[in-house]
């Protein structure tokens, strides 16, 4: 099951992939992702990916999610908050994140009110500030 949402004030798209997705709901939620992408497009977009109840996927729909992690990197991502609560899922992730060029956006979190901060703020809401 998998749920999205689009927050276009703040250009973030939130979406949570929950349990074991079989691939057929896979394309279908890459589908939709990508269209909710769109809807932001122009914007430096972030994502908010819940992927605390998430089932380790199949390499077909692992191979699905690190081609949307591209898309999302051509349409405008600057930022993906992962949570994540089970290692092997976060194992699978890291190799489709590094597979994609993501890894470079992307920070995982424990808790959701840490991810929407970072991703509003970057991290000079951590109170690192990068100077030009």
């Amino acid at each position: 099951m998998y749920r999205i949402d689009v927050n276009r004030a703040e250009s973030i798209v939130s979406f949570a992939l929950e349990g074991y997705i079989r691939l057929e709901e896979m394309q279908r939620f890459v589908v939709e992702l990508k269209a909710a992408t769109d809807t932001v497009a122009g914007q430096a977009i972030k994502i908010e990916a819940d992927l605390r109840t998430f089932r380790p996927a199949s390499p077909e729909a692992a191979d699905l999610i690190r081609r949307v992690q591209e898309y999302g990197l051509r349409s405008g991502v600057t930022r993906v908050a992962e949570l994540v609560q089970n290692e092997i899922v976060a194992l699978q992730l890291n190799r489709v994140a590094l597979g994609s060029g993501t890894d470079k956006i992307l920070r995982r979190f424990w808790q959701e009110s840490a991810a929407r901060l970072w991703l509003l703020h970057g991290d000079a809401e951590r109170g690192v500030v990068l100077q030009g």
